[in-house]
This record gives structure tokens, C-alpha cells and sequence, in this order.
């Protein structure tokens, strides 16, 4: 990381790092981020790259998201952009579409108490809860006050494509130095202001191998259930960016560590505390283990998988009470039912897409389709088009759930691995041998037939 000790301090309150005293590059921006500052810098409006694009350049990262800040609103923007599309309620952007890339832009926000009377009191404009959460956050400001409002000190850093220049409004860069995420203001009220902030310090901290500060740590147990008055949607979208990242082990201990993974997975979470289940914790670390692995060998991974791992064993409890109490049900009734009910529960914490509970509840399925290998059934099972994800899953109880006294999955996991690479007559006597072993099992022992005398030769 080469960053220069060596700042100037301007009139404005920031220290500014001049091109020779920082390595953020131009050749490591994405090329329409570029467009965007240079027509926003030549339309007349101040323009920057802000936050967290600016941070992991300066960390030698490579940004995910390049993301602008201007004074421009977003109807000025829009009339400069005509692939500009305006979104938002809460917080409202432009995002300028180049294709699959999205630039986003926002306009400098300010001081709710700065704000005229008229628009501090319109709804549409301005909005907080009664715990102090921002509903409606649209007055606009300087750039002095877009730093002060935006959440870590390491995200209140702006690079102006003019001069080169990189802005640090917050000391940003010293905590970068420090390997410190510290909050701008007073922890509890910008907490309170979104409670997902505590989500986003812990999503730092374990990308960027950092520590939370002392004062930004403290208030976040208290803080918790805050965490309740977030949508399900929104969740959805935090669930994404911290456990799809290349850390999601990391990340789970620490939302247990501060009691914030409840309000992903609450029957999970209510389980793992219990400690009733022998391998409930183990199972998800090693679904977190394996998906990490993935990402950053670069492999394919969905969300699906995951969240089957969280809710497998809930689901089996909800199929055990079921069994019990509704024991005339067929076992597929029974599965359903309890399908039903767990995801009814879930999505009241995250909003799964439909597309994602249809690989669930594909990957659930095959743990029993996968046990029934007579006849078809064993190629039907090997043709379904999630064969893979289920084939993985039952690896990963069997290495899970296998003890010295039941190998069972142990002994099922090794039959669909060689299975799946022998050749189709040898794949023919695997299914024989299973079938003739589960004949021989039921068969009962054949009783000794008695030989009678035929009475008529006895006359002869």
C-alpha cells in the first residue's frame, strides 16, 4: 500500500493527498466510471470517485463497485445521461447503464438541521423512525457534508479525476493504516439511523482483515435488535454481499459472536444455542469452509446451497414433530408440510427468490432420491439437473453426520462417486449388486423340508 504520510491540509477541512503521494490509478478504473466523471466534470458539476473504490485502491485491491458522488442532482444527472435510470424511495440515485456495468451516482447529501424548514418537514424529502432510522434521506448538501454523513472513515475518501487528487474528509487514511473500521459520529446514533451499518462494520472488518475500533464495537449487542425493523428484501441483499465473498466462515463467527446471525436464520440460530444437535455447527462451518474454497478458486457457487446448509437440520425437526404427530401422512406428505412451514419462518427474515427455495427444495429431494438406487431410479437421479448440488450435499453430511457405528452415508456417498465415472455395464452391476443385497436381507431363512414316505410303495 503506498500511501504518503506527507498531506496537505486545505482550507475546506480535508487532508488531501496530491497524485504523487498515493497509488490510486486510472489504469485500475473501470473505463466507464471514467466517462461518467469526465461528462459529469465537463457538464459544469463536481464529480468524484467515492468510498469504498477509492478505499481498495488504495489497499491494492481491485474495487468490485465504482461508485461517484457529485453536486449535481439527480435530475441534472439524468438530463446529461440518456442511459441514466433513477431508483430509489429511501436514498435517491442515478445509475448510469453501460451494458452488464452500473455506475452509480449519488448526489452530495447534507444535514437533516441544515436543511430548509419546508423540506425538513415534507415526508417525501426527509424521514426517521421513532429509533431514529432513516426512512427518507434526500437533502442534498456540500461535499463536506456528504463526508460527515457517509458511515466508516475509511469510505469518506473522494478522488477528483481533474486533479488527481485524493480527499480525506475523516482521517480515513490513517485508519486504513491502522487496520481500523471506525464509524464517523456517535455509534449509537448512526446505528440507529441504519441498524445495518453493524452488518457492513462486521462485512469490513473480515474483507479487509481488520478490526473493529473499541467505540464502534461497543454498542452493537445493545444495538441488535434493531436489526428486526430491517425488510426481508434488504436482508436478502446483506445475506449476499457477506456470506458470497470469499469469508463467509469468518463472517459467521462474528454475527454469532455479536448476536446479529439470528436475524438471518432464527430456528438456526435458536438451534445452535440450544446445542442439542450433535452436528448442526459443524455441518454450516464446513458448507461455509467448502463455499469459500469456491470463490476464491474463481468456481461457480449459489446462494441455494447455503441456504439449504442453514436450513437442513430445522427442516429435519420440522419433519420429526410431523411424523410424530400426523403419522397417518405419507412421508412425502410429511416433507412437504414441513418444507412448508420452515420457509414460511425463513422468509419472514430474508426474502429468498423464488428461483433459489426451487434449488432448496431440488437439493433437499435428492437426499432421498439418492438413497433409492434400484432400478431407474439410480440413472433418473443422475439425469436431474441438480444432481450436482445434491451430490455435493450428501458428501458433505456423510462427511458430517458418519460415526464408527453408522457408515451408512459414508458407504452412499462412495457408491454415487464411483457411479457417476464408470462405464453403463458397470454401472448395470452396481444397481444388481444393490438389489440382490437387499433381497438377501429381507429373504427370510428357508425352513428344512421334510421328506414323506410314500405309503403306496409300502404295499408293493
Amino acid at each position: 500500500m503506498a500511501i504518503s504520510s506527507t498531506k496537505n491540509q486545505p482550507t475546506s477541512g480535508s487532508t488531501v493527498l496530491t497524485r504523487d503521494q498515493h497509488n490510486v490509478s486510472r489504469k485500475k478504473m473501470s473505463n466507464n466510471a471514467l466517462k461518467v466523471l469526465y461528462r459529469l466534470n465537463s457538464g459544469g458539476y463536481d464529480a468524484y470517485l467515492v468510498g469504498g473504490g477509492v478505499r481498495d485502491l488504495l489497499l491494492g485491491l481491485e474495487p468490485k463497485d465504482f461508485d461517484i458522488a457529485t453536486n449535481a442532482t439527480p435530475e441534472q444527472i439524468k438530463e446529461l445521461f440518456r442511459n441514466c435510470r433513477l431508483i430509489g424511495r429511501r436514498f435517491r440515485l442515478a445509475h448510469i447503464v453501460f451494458g452488464r456495468e452500473i455506475i452509480e451516482v449519488a448526489t452530495f447529501r447534507g444535514h437533516h438541521e441544515n436543511a430548509p424548514e419546508k423540506e425538513q418537514s415534507c415526508q417525501k424529502t426527509s424521514k426517521q423512525s421513532e429509533d431514529g432510522m432513516l426512512l427518507r434521506d434526500n437533502i442534498y448538501g456540500s461535499i463536506e457534508e456528504d463526508a460527515e454523513r457517509r458511515d466508516f472513515t475509511i469510505n469518506a475518501l473522494y478522488y477528483s479525476a481533474k486533479d488527481f487528487k485524493v480527499h480525506d474528509f475523516a482521517d480515513g487514511i490513517s485508519d486504513i493504516n491502522a487496520k481500523l473500521i471506525r464509524l464517523i459520529g456517535d455509534p449509537q446514533t448512526r446505528y440507529r439511523e441504519d441498524p445495518v451499518r453493524m452488518l457492513r462494520a462486521i462485512r469490513f472488518a473480515t474483507k479487509l482483515d481488520m478490526t473493529i475500533s473499541p467505540e464502534t464495537e461497543a454498542p452493537i449487542k445493545e444495538l441488535a435488535p434493531l436489526m428486526a425493523n430491517i425488510p426481508a428484501a434488504r436482508m436478502f441483499e446483506e445475506f449476499l454481499k457477506l456470506f458470497i465473498s470469499g469469508k463467509a466462515q469468518l463472517t459467521f463467527e462474528q454475527l454469532r459472536k455479536y448476536d446479529l446471525f439470528r436475524y438471518f436464520f432464527p430456528a438456526t440460530d435458536q438451534m445452535l444455542n440450544a446445542g442439542t444437535h450433535p452436528h448442526i455447527e459443524r455441518f454450516i462451518v464446513k458448507a461455509l469452509k467448502n463455499t469459500d474454497s469456491r470463490i476464491n478458486n474463481e468456481q461457480r457457487v449459489t446462494p441455494a446451497f447455503l441456504f439449504a446448509a442453514m436450513l437442513w437440520y430445522p427442516l429435519q425437526s420440522h419433519v420429526k414433530r410431523l411424523r410424530a404427530a400426523q403419522p397417518q401422512l405419507s412421508p412425502q406428505d410429511i416433507f412437504f408440510a414441513g418444507l412448508s412451514e420452515i420457509m414460511s419462518e425463513q422468509q419472514r427474515s430474508i426474502a429468498i427468490p423464488k428461483r433459489f427455495q426451487a434449488v432448496m427444495k431440488d437439493i433437499w429431494i435428492l437426499q432421498d432420491k439418492l438413497g433409492r438406487r434400484d432400478g431407474k431410479r439410480a440413472y433418473k437421479a443422475l439425469e436431474h439437473q441438480k444432481f450436482r448440488a445434491g451430490y455435493d450435499f450428501l458428501l458433505l453430511r456423510a462427511e458430517i453426520e458418519s460415526t464408527p457405528e453408522d457408515t451408512s452415508l459414508e458407504e452412499l456417498s462412495k457408491w454415487w462417486t464411483d457411479f457417476q465415472v464408470n462405464d453403463h455395464n458397470t454401472q448395470e452391476l452396481m444397481i444388481k449388486s444393490i438389489a440382490q443385497s437387499r433381497t438377501t436381507s429381507r429373504r427370510s431363512p428357508r425352513k428344512r423340508r421334510v421328506v414323506r414316505e410314500d405309503k403306496s410303495s409300502s404295499n408293493d
